[in-house]
């Protein structure tokens, strides 16, 4: 045993500082001490000891537990692989391992990736949701600690590279049951490029103090489905609100199980690593012979030949062929980054001739690195592109996350995705973007915009309009979703006594189940729009709605959606402003809506379905419609819902006091109200004055006096 005091350094007995064989301490604080050599003079004589001692601080090798792990303390755990050489051993009997599970599905979906030399789970969503089937066990604990091993990228942080809180929902619904405890939170060293051990610590607080039921450990009495491991959606707890996050092991303890946070999370720096430059782009013109820091790879495995004339008639262009199943593009120059910087999702884009001989053959991106060691990850064959033989030249592009540069085959120089081929295909240009993030210059700029996943989106291969009319009984490509879960809605007739229509509500309350059933969803049938795989589409709504009397005040909108970014599938909420408020007319009306990016997976509704809406009362729908506004083709941003846009009254001061209306001249027939009040009793006078045309807009000048409320009707 060696102590450092003040005076230098002298031997002693463990037992004199209360220690364990192998402990040491500074000032009685443990240390973190590497194995080293120590001299000590005695007496004129020098001494060596050589020595190792266990880690108290971090930061931890993430091959082993941590050292502050408690082996004598309850623990259950899970890892990624959940067996083999990968995963970690319990420390003792009590430590349990087998009983918990990584969920995956619907808004908390993940997928598996390697990098930094293990293997993991990356969440898609912004939720990570885990189950222990003995999770009344917890019901004893006021305390949870939660260990996981994450991985230091991006995904650590908040989207703007700053420290993010991380809360832990516990408990199950009704909602008044559900907790979302603050955990703790990381700081900007745990981005480091490596995999770390992380602690955090959740009061599990009670539900019913008198019968001794917390959050985590008991069922509420009047949970829903879903709840069966005593959580929410299938789990137990539920990490919030951390897209993007890695991981490889979770294990939950009681209190100290694991050590205190402040001693776990402790990082390593990253290792010397020049800053990502100021680029995201670069690409090669095979046809005109122009380059931007990109070049063909022709080698090994990957051997290509060069050609003329490819192509139809009129569009004769020079092109690259495989000459077995592989292509390589490499970047030259570290021109899109070092081989050290972090993963990321890139664009490829690239023009094929769509050649008429080689009908049914496929190609498409296919293994990439996904770290700075050169592990590989592997492209779904699935995504890869079918020769239809059109003949002609067609520009398409992919979106791969998480991609190093350091590339299949490809050093010394770096690279994205290789590419695989069932044929010949020519490609005669091939560009690579890479999506920045956090607080880089270039964070969320895509400079591809203009190369489409699918270039069907811009053909009639897609239907572009979809109608629910229940009034009609007309079911064009939309229909009611399925009734259950906390979307459970009553089909029924309403209306003003001279307008009676079959509509659609939600249920409301619904005491049995504990669900609010604030919501309705649509069913898009037979892929009208087209296929989940294509670039989110920007969708128009119309919804035709009883504006009641009786839900005078109440609000509805589309409120939850699938969207994707940077290649990732994820949730859109739209903003609470975009609420259409029922004033309370008696008559049917039109609400318009649109949405910039929409996927068609469906919020719990499959296999399609655009956004879910909320609705706070009992507000009736009797026809809803969506419609596709190209974003490029014969029909680009020609929008199927233009009528029910409705008009926009424009206003203006004017000299004196006076206040100009207007709106556009094509929008004929309507006429200028105003009352003195709002809601279902107002009164609503047309103006006297007979509009101007002012180039292209009606006008109409006013001197109004007092408080009045203008509107167009028609």
């Amino acid at each position: 045993m060696i102590v450092i005091r003040e005076g230098g350094l002298s031997l002693t007995d463990h037992s004199q500082l209360g220690l364990q064989p192998g402990e040491s301490r500074i000032n009685s604080k443990p240390m973190n001490l590497r194995p080293f050599l120590a001299l000590a003079c005695l007496g004129g004589a020098f001494f060596s000891f050589s020595f190792s001692t266990e880690a108290q601080v971090g930061p931890f090798d993430p091959g082993s537990w941590p050292g502050t792990a408690k082996a004598d303390k309850a623990v259950h755990f899970v890892t990624v692989p959940t067996e083999g050489l990968a995963s970690l051993e319990p420390l003792s009997d009590s430590w349990i391992q087998g009983g918990m599970t990584l969920l995956s599905g619907g808004d908390q979906s993940t997928t598996d990736l390697t990098i930094g030399g293990f293997s993991g789970k990356r969440t898609t969503d912004n939720y990570f949701n885990v189950a222990d089937r003995d999770y009344v066990f917890w019901n004893d604990y006021g305390t949870l600690d939660i260990l996981m091993q994450v991985y230091g990228d991006s995904g650590v942080l908040a989207a703007n590279g700053n420290p993010r809180n991380f809360n832990f929902l516990i408990g199950t619904l009704p909602g008044s049951n559900l907790l979302a405890p603050l955990g703790g939170s990381l700081p900007i060293e745990a981005k480091n490029q490596k995999w770390n051990w992380v602690l955090f610590r959740i009061d599990n607080s009670f539900f019913d103090v008198d019968a001794g039921f917390r959050h985590v450990g008991t069922k509420h009495p009047e949970a829903p489905g879903g709840s069966d491991a005593g959580g929410v959606n299938g789990g137990t707890i539920r990490l919030e609100g951390i897209k993007g996050l890695a991981v490889r092991v979770v294990a939950w303890g009681e209190e100290g199980a694991f050590g205190e946070p402040g001693d776990v999370n402790l990082f390593l720096p990253p290792e010397g690593c020049d800053p990502e430059p100021e680029t995201n782009l670069a690409s090669i013109d095979i046809a005109s012979g122009r380059t931007d820091h990109i070049q063909v790879l022709s080698g090994g495995d990957q051997q290509t030949i060069l050609v003329e004339g490819v192509g139809p008639e009129g569009d004769k262009r020079k092109a690259v062929l495989p000459v077995g199943s592989l292509m390589n593009f490499a970047v030259t120059d570290h021109y899109l980054g070092a081989v050290c910087n972090e993963p990321h999702s890139v664009k490829v884009c690239v023009d094929y001739y769509d050649d008429p001989a080689l009908v049914g053959t496929d190609f498409g991106p296919e293994a990439y690195a996904s770290d700075a060691k050169g592990a590989i990850a592997f492209v779904p064959a699935t995504q890869r592109q079918v020769l239809a033989g059109t003949g002609q030249w067609i520009r398409r592009s992919w979106i791969v996350p998480g991609v190093s540069l350091f590339g299949v085959n490809a050093a010394p120089l770096t690279a994205g995705p290789r590419f695989a081929f069932g044929g010949p295909v020519a490609i005669s240009r091939y560009a690579l973007a890479v999506f920045r993030v956090g607080n880089h210059p270039l964070a969320g700029v895509d400079p591809l915009a203009d190369c489409l996943t699918d270039p069907l989106v811009c053909t009639d291969a897609y239907g572009k309009y979809v109608d629910m009319d229940l009034a009609s009984g007309n079911l064009n490509g939309l229909a009611p979703g399925d009734s259950g879960g906390d979307q459970v809605y009553i089909q029924e007739e309403a209306g003003p006594a001279n307008d009676i229509r079959m509509a659609i509500r939600p249920a409301l309350h619904d005491v049995q189940n504990g669900f609010a059933n604030e919501y309705l969803n649509f069913k898009i049938t037979g892929q009208a729009l087209g296929p989940n795989s294509q670039s989110p589409a920007r969708l128009a709504i119309c919804v035709t709605y009883f504006d009641s009397a009786e839900s005078a005040g109440k609000q509805f909108r589309p409120e939850v959606y699938w969207t994707e970014q940077n290649g990732i599938l994820g949730l859109a909420f739209t903003p609470g402003s975009i609420y259409k408020t029922l004033e309370g007319s008696d008559t049917w009306r039109e609400a318009y809506f649109e949405l910039p990016d929409v996927k068609f997976n469906g919020v719990n509704q499959g296999p399609q379905a655009a956004a879910r809406f909320h609705l706070t009362g009992k507000v009736y729908f009797s026809r809803v419609q969506y419609g596709v506004i190209s974003p490029c083709g014969p029909n680009a941003g020609v929008n199927p819902l233009e009528a029910c846009k409705g008009v926009r009254l424009n206003l203006s001061k004017q000299a004196a006091g006076k206040l100009r209306f207007s709106w556009p001249i094509n929008q004929t027939g309507y006429s200028l109200e105003s009352s003195e009040t709002l809601g279902p009793d107002a009164t609503w006078v047309p103006s006297t004055e007979v509009p101007t045309e002012d180039g292209k807009d009606f006008v109409i000048v006013l001197n109004p006096a007092g408080t009045r409320y203008y509107r167009l009707s028609k």
